[in-house]
């Protein structure tokens, strides 16, 4: 992964120092308001434009209709096993143009070039690729890795500040389940961040991706270790699917799954009242998170389709303290329906 200003200005010898040579066809995969932005500074490096193929923003575009359409317009442009596709864009982008990518011509190669602080510290870190079902979210997916993740920093400044606290969110989580002098950066340097400070920004990319990476070099596939990479996202992912993807961005959804997840590690002894407090209060300095309005019961039942559950046991993702966590397996549908109803509460009081 390479983090750094200007990235995307130099992608082609970029690319091509990876790739070994830059193939016939390059087609990059993006949404028309990214394109829009940053489309004529990343063409602008290739003597030959990309072929540009466009996936319209929002999740409930995460689809496996939308991957089939993009396939066959790579067909219908030459692609072939010789084919190299790059994904320009946030989260919901970069997991579609992996998957995209994994099941083309049964793979291809795929870099990655995140445009939103969320992708660059999390979803473009570690080959998870995929797209949603009706039934709950990321249920058809693989693992394919990115030739290359280049992150610009540079095009952090065009996104919306409501993007950036969300996608602070994932850095929070990062500090919470293995990094305890991320937490304590992030909680003295809050104007920096979110000043976008380029060197206080680059210090949480970077500590965040490492974290990330070396979760994901002793656990590739999920089978253990990674799955604490899913703090805060099992009723997260029940927040979104509950909306429809469409009341919150994932890194908010995700804010509120902690709060929930570090309520139920008070209750179960896992961490003191005054740590949970301590990182409650970091995940709100950085938000504000949207208000909820939902039940706490629908929720649970939203959770029991998580991914992480395999032969209907719940697994859920408990911090160990600060800078440590560790995965469980015998929470109970009451401790869940009571975590959501504390998160729940939390959002009222927050918004009253």
């Amino acid at each position: 992964m390479v983090v750094g200003s200007g990235l995307l200005s130099s992608l082609a010898p970029r690319v091509e120092r990876v790739a070994g040579r830059l193939p016939r066809r390059i087609f990059v995969l993006t949404s028309p308001e990214i394109w829009a932005l940053w489309g004529e500074t990343l063409s602008g490096s290739f003597a030959q434009p990309p072929i540009v193929l466009f996936l319209p923003a929002g999740e409930r575009h995460k689809t496996l209709a939308n991957v089939e359409k993009l396939a066959r317009q790579m067909v219908s442009a030459g692609g072939d096993r010789g084919s190299l596709l790059m994904a320009l864009g946030g989260g919901i982008v970069g997991d579609v143009g992996g998957f995209l990518a994994a099941v083309f011509m049964r793979g291809i190669p795929y870099v990655q070039a995140p445009t939103t602080f969320l992708a660059q510290v999390d979803s473009s870190v570690g080959g998870k690729t995929g797209v949603n079902l009706p039934e709950g979210k990321n249920l058809l997916g693989s693992f394919h890795h990115p030739l290359a993740v280049f992150a610009d920093t540079g095009v952090l400044g065009t996104l919306p500040e409501r993007e950036l606290r969300a996608g602070l969110m994932e850095s929070i989580k990062a500090g919470i389940i293995r990094d305890r002098t991320l937490v304590r950066f992030m909680e003295e340097h809050v104007d920096e961040v979110l000043g976008r400070d380029a060197k206080a920004l680059e210090k949480v990319i970077a500590a965040s991706v490492r974290m990330k990476a070396d979760v994901v070099n002793r656990d590739e596939r999920e089978s253990g270790l990674r799955m604490i990479l899913n703090f805060g996202h099992t009723l997260g992912h029940a927040i979104e699917q509950v909306t429809r993807y469409q009341a919150l961005l994932h890194g908010e959804a995700v804010g509120w799954g902690m709060v929930a997840a570090l309520h139920l590690a008070r209750r179960r002894g896992t961490m003191t009242s005054r740590q949970a407090e301590r990182l409650e209060s970091l995940i709100h300095l950085y938000g504000p998170l949207p208000p909820l309005k939902l039940r706490a019961a629908k929720l649970v039942a939203a959770a029991s389709a998580d991914k992480k559950n395999v032969g209907g046991v719940r697994r859920f993702v408990l911090p160990v303290g600060i800078g440590d966590a560790g995965v469980v397996e015998d929470v109970t549908a009451a401790e869940m329906e009571a975590a959501a109803a504390y998160m729940l509460s939390r959002a009222t009081e927050r918004h009253a």
